[in-house]
């Protein structure tokens, strides 16, 4: 399955934000790659995932939608997965939430007869 064509329908929805990055140098990138690590640790994820975002470093991107699947937020690790791109780790998420819409609809189908 494309994944990328089916989240594409929901762009204009606010569902997945994409921009193109402005080009960061690789010693600014480095230096801000380990300030996020550092905020990550410490418990800042919010900082740490504007940070990983910016210099788009998906093992950060990785553990920030690890940290918000353990909080039960599905939807921003996926996000994070996706921009990551870790797909080991977003295809699952993508399979069970797949499963609940699918339940939803099935069950507005019972409501509806």
């Amino acid at each position: 399955m494309d994944y990328k064509k089916l989240f594409e329908k929901f762009e204009d929805q606010g569902f997945i934000k994409t921009t193109v990055k402005r080009p960061v140098d690789g010693t600014q990138k480095a230096a801000l790659n380990r300030r996020g690590n550092l905020l990550f640790n410490s418990g800042d994820v919010e900082a740490a995932r504007r940070i990983f975002i910016t210099t788009g470093y998906s093992d950060g991107l990785s553990r920030v939608g690890d940290y918000y699947k353990s909080q039960g937020k599905a939807l921003d690790a996926l996000k994070m997965y996706w921009i990551a791109p870790d797909h080991t780790k977003a295809d699952p998420l993508i399979m069970q939430l797949s499963q609940i819409i699918r339940h939803l609809i099935y069950e507005e189908e019972q409501v509806n007869e």
